[in-house]
């Protein structure tokens, strides 16, 4: 599980800002918050992990594990899909909106947003800890609202 959890945040902090072509500056104030956010969270979920959660023998066995292993890797698959599909809407130079199509986006407007709202519940299904429980929560509350907002 934290090999998951270090999993995600290395390649979204490390490698999905190298692939974003062009964008909207990020007010710093955001940026900030953000980057609070991420510690706090950071930080939260590993001492959870190495420090609280107990499992029973078999755990990786158990079917709550492997389900919520199973829904953070399809969650990812689509979270990472969906960046794809965002990143090359527009050729170069080109602005103006467009709307994305392929993949989930078929299914939702957010696809990236359902991907990754997804991704953190498996999470906190196979680590089975408040604190995942709550991170998931808050993805839902914060993405569910960005999701809505694009939709619009």
């Amino acid at each position: 599980n934290t090999i998951n959890f270090l999993f995600f945040v290395c390649s979204r902090a490390l490698i999905f800002p190298l692939l974003i072509r062009e964008g909207k500056p990020t007010p710093f104030f955001t940026f900030v918050l953000a980057l609070l956010f991420c510690v706090f969270n950071g930080y939260l979920q590993g001492r959870s992990l190495t420090t609280y959660a107990t499992y029973p023998p078999g755990w990786l066995g158990d079917l709550r594990f492997i389900a919520g292993f199973l829904g953070w890797l399809i969650g990812m698959a689509i979270n990472i899909h969906s960046d794809h599909i965002l990143r090359n809407l527009r050729k170069p130079g080109e602005t103006g909106y467009k709307i994305p199509r392929g993949g989930m986006f078929e299914y939702v407007s957010g696809a990236n947003f359902f991907g990754e709202i997804l991704e953190w519940f498996g999470f906190a299904l196979a680590c089975c800890t408040i604190e995942s429980f709550a991170f998931a929560l808050c993805t839902l509350f914060i993405l569910g609202s960005r999701a809505r907002q694009h939709h619009k």
